[in-house]
């Protein structure tokens, strides 16, 4: 039996959980009381938001609603990380950040199918969140994760096959999604005919099923941070939390996502009126999209990464990465279908470069067991660059 450790000092605090001896509440629900906030902002909003929300030229009265509904709606999405995290304790992982990645691409879609119906069939709105979750994720993310981690730990390891397998499905998903579009002729414009659509729904789902059966079952080492990583401390720390009830975060995770429903709608209004007020690229609201969404998975994995837990940073950035394409193609697609609107999937030549080089630079990346500061130097580089292609190509 290996002896207890005590945390060293390169381990972050975000780490310590509480000792098993440590006072709680005799009512878990007091814990919860940020519960009240999102379930009172969507009943209100469900039953005056038509009203509130019918004139938004006053500034302060936009400026109020809007940061309203932004800071509920990032709070709730933290709430789901929290509960998503404590599930992964006690399921262990590749399920714990398949149920977080889950819980947000459902987040990221109801929020996209809220903006296409409220700013007047924006058809390209979901391209450009999936376009942004790519770009945000495996450059900015990636980025900043291998680069404060390399600066507190010079270098860290990780399972190679778990990043080449879920490579190894985003690359063609994210081709045929996002590149082919713009080359077809069988439909006018970057679209896909309703057959072509078809094929693409059966085979973003099957193979994220296959993908899904790979991660959890046959091959689940494959996504397990090598047993060279793993310190005692660290196990003994998450000892504890294995104590919580499964079912009770699960029923709390649900409870925050229920009203977002109503909040992704209601806040689609004025995000849509301020990007027309202010003239701003059709793209950035692609990008508010995803940044809303991804805010909890980043800081998931930075914490994660700061913590030498570069595996668990890994799963949940390019797990967040496949779940956002084979998810959300199917899902913007059957939108289409039911309400017969064109959904406009196909990127521009600029950022096709752009998305062949961060394809290029991730497989160069995660070519090799250690990573260190250069490596999320280059991807922070190439977040820069589309950061300035929004605004000027």
């Amino acid at each position: 039996m290996l002896p207890l450790t005590t945390p060293t000092q390169h381990e972050s605090p975000l780490l310590h959980f509480p000792n098993r001896n440590t006072p709680k509440p005799t009512d878990w629900t007091l814990g919860e009381w940020l519960l009240l906030l999102p379930i009172g902002t969507a009943a209100l909003f469900f039953h005056y938001g038509h009203e509130w929300l019918s004139d938004l030229s006053n500034p302060v009265r936009l400026s109020a609603i809007l940061g309203w509904l932004l800071l509920v709606i990032i709070l709730s999405a933290f709430a789901v990380l929290r509960h998503a995290e404590h599930l992964a304790e006690r399921l262990g992982e590749p399920m714990g950040t398949v149920i977080l990645t889950l819980s947000v691409t459902g987040i990221e879609v109801m929020m996209i199918a809220a903006f296409m119906y409220t700013g007047n069939g924006n058809a390209s709105l979901a391209r450009d969140a999936m376009f942004a979750v790519v770009m945000i994720v495996l450059n900015g993310m990636v980025g900043l994760s291998l680069l404060l981690g390399g600066l507190r730990y010079h270098e860290q390891t990780y399972n190679l096959q778990g990043a080449n397998a879920f490579l190894a499905v985003i690359v063609p998903l994210a081709v045929l999604g996002l590149v082919l579009p713009s080359y077809t002729i069988s439909s006018p414009g970057p679209t896909f005919s309703p057959h072509q659509s078809i094929v693409l729904i059966v085979m973003s789902l099957g193979l994220y099923g296959v993908f899904l059966a790979i991660q959890n079952l046959r091959h689940r080492d494959y996504f397990v941070a090598p047993r060279s990583t793993r310190t005692t401390a660290v196990r003994h720390q998450l000892e504890p939390a294995a104590k919580t009830p499964v079912w009770r975060h699960t029923l709390l995770l649900i409870a925050y996502l229920l009203p977002l429903v109503i909040l992704s709608e209601h806040v689609a209004t004025p995000i849509n009126y301020t990007l027309r007020l202010w003239n701003a690229p059709h793209t950035l609201g692609g990008v508010l999209v995803a940044g809303l969404v991804l805010a909890p998975e980043s800081l998931g994995a930075v914490r994660a990464a700061l913590a030498n837990q570069l595996q668990r940073a890994v799963n949940i950035l390019l797990g967040s990465v496949l779940a956002s394409i084979s998810l959300t193609i199917p899902a913007v697609l059957a939108i289409g279908f039911f309400t017969e609107s064109t959904i406009i999937l196909g990127i521009d030549a600029v950022d096709t470069i752009l998305l062949v080089l961060t394809f290029v630079v991730s497989m160069l990346t995660f070519a090799v067991r250690r990573t260190n500061v250069l490596l999320g130097a280059v991807h922070l580089l190439l977040f820069l660059a589309y950061l300035m292609l929004i605004f000027e190509k």
